[in-house]
């Protein structure tokens, strides 16, 4: 009675909705009941009690079926047929008033006790024995056979062998399905029979039909087949007999063995086409008949090819659903005509009638691609909903390409450009911009050698209207003809003219499709552009500077990839004069007293941001730099030093900065490591000063590339950079939680991985490395695969060092001081390592990380073996129960114990992973009781 009263008060908090604190209280109380023995007694007492609230029979149902799938095994035996009695007295006492809810919840408790027990001869004759017969019981004895075979095909917790599961699944269902099909045809046209038990009836023949268990030649001998084709004359139907009827057609896949199903079948949906217009002004009846011809039309594709005529109206009907206005019925016919312009293009010679059928869909599609009136046009999301829906009927334009051949179809979006530009000022914008926007669509599938369609699409674009949403999708054809425009150069000049206006165009969206433009053309023609740089850098410095940044952005990186293709002397110059821009006006904020401005700021971080482009494009010129970047790099770095010194407490800054000098290392190569300790050194003066995380990003990319030079000074800056961070991070840590610095944990442990892959040495000699142990383990503790993953890999590589190996005569002599100071740490830590990694484990690791805890547990067992059986108990104790229950604790205990015990180390890993499964499945049950 207690634990009863205790749950009912449990629930209640839930009811009142109090605070957070309290609702976490009751939620771990209620898992941790629902994980125990007595919930069985608890829950059938609470579902027969008459004054219990609903909510708590709805918990108490819910639990039921928990229990079934994860606890069976506290069931004795000799109990488990009484349970089976009590689930379904339960059932009973509510199957005539509900609430569904808890209906639904112990007939999926019923049906997974039916599987795991082969002791209950022949759960569905049982059932229906119980109801029926009973007109009352009928809807519950619907609900429980549309669950049944849901529950045994898709609740794969239920733990079964794979023998067992497929011999019970038979007798479940298999053996039955004669009955169940016969009693369904008995229920659909009973005397007296609603509308809803028949909806029950089309659900329940789904649910079978989905599971493979009614074959569709046994369903045509009833009643059901030629219903369900009737049930569509009845609304409240409707939705039901769609469903039924496309899972008949889906089950008619086999072809070969379907064909007189098939011929019952499509003569039954062709009839329906009729429909269509019938019913134009009711969208929902539209999309079922939609779901209808499309399921068929693909079902049956091969039939279309081999004798068209005869199943060719089922293509029709799907064009005029394709042609409907309402936007959410339309895709429904788009993988129809995928899957068949798939079919159709690998063909010699395409019937007649397919060329039609595309022709009609392509200019159905570029109407449905015409922006409504200006009268009425669409904000929010419609209008995003509408842009995006553009781009999937763009890949339904690619289909009618593989058809009609896509000089064909640019040919008729041309045509139809033409056709309303000789209307004169009677043309609206939409009726060009449709046709263009198809264009564009189809533009993947050109080919570059094309003389006959694109020539007069290029031709065209000057004399377009210049609307700004023309001009925008003008604009996005030429980005997408650029390789095209490459093989044929002669066009090259007339397009710069026209995407160099688009920049002036007062429209943002304009100038932005000018900028992408702008960039492929200069990435694709890049070979024909070199002369034109200087062109270039004259637009930049005038019409540049009017331009917002994401358009500045991209004019600095097409003008990269001209600069890509030059010979390495010419385009060393070139990066130069564009550089020196950027760099003259960081080097001018430099020397500036006084704090710079927020439009300042803003200024030089985005010239840093179109450095970092160029950079990144051109990438760098290899071994050996030309005569013009010799003493770049030291230059360059003066600047940035400079500007780091006076400027490096502003976050959008340093990370600017830092990329660009990520670039740079590249650009310059091995010439980098001349200032690769003042680099260094700056870095941790920044780091120390800001906590910026970029600057140990930086720096760890600079140890990584220079770490092997024999460079005393760059040896010193990093030794102090890794003592001087570690503070730092330390310090941090001190201030914050680690979920409140993620940036700088990733950055600081990436930089520990190259010290442990590359600097041993100096890591394990370091006074510093207690403290990097401390810090790296905080990156346990968050929520942060990245994180998690790089710390792990930080521990493994640390305690599995070779220094870690017994000591041999060959065994170098810093071996044994490199694994004195790891030993020591890992003695002063281990408590608390141990708790993060199993924390972790059975917490928020992602699944990927067991492998890794596995290699960390053997060294810990090899090395360690006394002190970690010491540790465990307490450590286990910590965990809760919610996310690993206490058996599992005692078992992973024992496991660990026994593989040292025996010297059998290796056993750990089978200790790990039942550990992690036995959390993963209690976390995965908490989860499903939560929701």
């Amino acid at each position: 009675m207690a634990t009863f009263q205790a749950l009912l008060s449990a629930l209640d908090v839930f009811s009142r909705a109090p605070d957070k604190a309290s609702l976490e209280q009751a939620n771990s109380w209620l898992q941790d009941f629902q994980h125990s023995p007595e919930a069985w007694s608890t829950c059938n007492v609470l579902l027969l009690s008459p004054d219990a609230p609903l909510h708590a029979k709805i918990f108490a149902a819910q639990t039921f079926r928990s229990k079934v799938t994860y606890d069976l095994n506290q069931v004795d035996p000799a109990n488990l047929l009484p349970l089976r009695d009590t689930l379904i007295a339960a059932l009973q006492t509510y199957s005539t008033a509900g609430p569904r809810t808890i209906i639904v919840q112990l007939c999926l408790a019923i049906a997974g006790l039916a599987l795991q027990l082969p002791a209950w001869e022949n759960p569905v004759q049982d059932i229906t024995s119980a109801f029926a017969r009973n007109p009352a019981t009928v809807p519950t004895f619907l609900q429980f056979l549309t669950l049944l075979p849901e529950e045994i095909t898709s609740n794969t917790r239920i733990p079964i062998s794979d023998s067992e599961y497929r011999e019970r699944s038979n007798q479940l269902l298999t053996a039955n399905s004669p009955q169940v099909l016969e009693l369904l045809s008995m229920y659909i046209n009973a005397s007296g029979v609603t509308s809803a038990v028949q909806i029950q009836v089309f659900n329940c023949l789904f649910a079978w039909l989905s599971a493979g268990e009614i074959a569709v030649n046994n369903l045509a001998e009833t009643p059901l087949f030629t219903y369900a084709f009737e049930a569509l004359a009845t609304d409240e139907l409707f939705d039901s007999a769609v469903e039924v009827i496309c899972q008949i057609i889906h089950e008619t896949q086999e072809i070969d063995d379907n064909m007189p199903i098939i011929e019952m079948i499509v003569p039954r949906v062709i009839a329906l086409r009729g429909l269509i217009a019938k019913y134009h002004d009711d969208p929902e009846k539209v999309k079922g008949y939609a779901r209808i011809f499309s399921e068929a039309g693909e079902t049956y594709r091969l039939l279309l090819l081999q004798h068209t005529e005869t199943f060719f109206p089922l293509v029709e009907a799907i064009g005029e659903c394709s042609a409907y206005p309402d936007l959410d019925i339309v895709p429904i016919t788009f993988p129809f005509w995928m899957r068949l312009a798939q079919n159709l293009g690998k063909k010699t010679s395409v019937s007649p009638l397919f060329i039609e059928a595309y022709k009609s869909l392509m200019g159905v599609i570029i109407n449905h691609l015409h922006f409504p009136p200006d009268s009425t046009p669409l904000t929010g999301q419609e209008a995003d909903n509408f842009r995006s829906f553009r781009h999937v009927m763009g890949d339904t334009l690619k289909d009618c390409c593989f058809v009609l051949r896509t000089e064909t179809c640019l040919l008729a979006a041309y045509q139809l450009i033409t056709n309303a530009l000789s209307r004169g000022a009677d043309v609206s914008w939409q009726e060009i911009e449709a046709p263009l926007f198809a264009m564009r669509s189809m533009g993947a599938e050109i080919d570059p050698e094309d003389n006959s369609a694109v020539p007069k699409i290029i031709d065209l674009i000057p004399s377009l209207p210049r609307h700004p949403r023309v001009r925008y999708a003008a604009l996005l054809i030429i980005s997408r003809y650029s390789e095209w425009i490459n093989a044929h150069p002669e066009y090259i000049r007339p397009q710069l003219e026209y995407i160099s206006a688009g920049f002036e165009d007062s429209d943002p969206e304009v100038c932005a499709a000018a900028g992408q433009a702008l960039k492929y053309v200069c990435q694709d023609c890049k070979q024909h552009l070199t002369d034109f740089l200087p062109t270039l850098h004259t637009f930049l410095t005038t019409t540049g500077a009017k331009l917002v940044q994401d358009d500045r952005r991209q004019v600095y990186e097409a003008i990269a990839y001209v600069i890509s293709a030059m010979p390495m002397n010419r385009a060393a110059e070139s990066l130069k004069t564009f550089s020196l821009d950027i760099l003259a006006q960081v080097h001018a904020v430099s020397g500036k007293a006084t704090p710079l401005t927020k439009a300042e700021i803003e200024e030089v971080g985005n010239g840093l941001e179109n450095l970092e482009v160029m950079l990144h494009v051109i990438q760098g010129y290899g071994e050996d730099l030309p005569p013009a970047c010799q003493n770049t790099c030291q230059e360059t770095w003066a600047v940035f030093d400079s500007f780091l010194s006076s400027h490096g407490l502003n976050y959008d800054l340093a990370e600017r900065t830092t990329r660009v000098l990520r670039r740079g290392i590249d650009l310059f190569n091995k010439t980098a490591v001349s200032v690769a300790p003042s680099l260094i050194a700056r870095m941790a003066v920044a780091f120390e000063s800001t906590g910026f995380p970029s600057f140990l990003w930086i720096a760890g990319k600079i140890i990584g590339r220079f770490s092997t030079t024999n460079d005393p000074a760059l040896k010193a800056a990093t030794k102090e950079i890794l003592e001087r961070s570690t503070t730092k991070v330390a310090n941090l840590l001190h201030l914050k939680s680690p979920g409140e610095i993620p940036d700088v944990l990733e950055d600081y442990i990436q930089m520990l991985l190259q010290y442990v892959t590359l600097l041993p040495e100096m890591l394990f000699t370091s006074s510093a490395f207690p403290l990097v142990f401390r810090c790296a383990m905080t990156g346990l503790t968050v929520v942060h695969s990245d994180i998690v993953f790089a710390s792990l890999d930080f521990f493994r590589s640390v305690l599995t060092h070779d220094c870690m190996d017994a000591v041999t005569a060959a065994t170098p002599p810093k071996f044994v001081i490199w694994s004195a100071a790891i030993s020591d740490t890992v003695l002063k830590e281990g408590f608390q390592f141990v708790g993060c990694i199993l924390g972790g484990l059975v917490g928020d690791f992602p699944e990927d990380a067991a492998a890794t805890v596995v290699s960390i547990f053997r060294a810990l067992v090899h090395v360690w073996p006394n002190q970690l059986l010491t540790w465990l108990p307490p450590v286990l104790e910590q965990l809760p129960v919610t996310s690993v229950p206490n058996d599992a604790k005692a078992v992973f205990l024992q496991e660990v114990t026994a593989a040292i015990n025996t010297r059998q180390h290796d056993k750990v890993k089978y200790a790990i992973l039942n550990f992690d499964r036995a959390s993963r499945k209690a976390r995965d049950r908490r989860r499903k009781i939560s929701g």
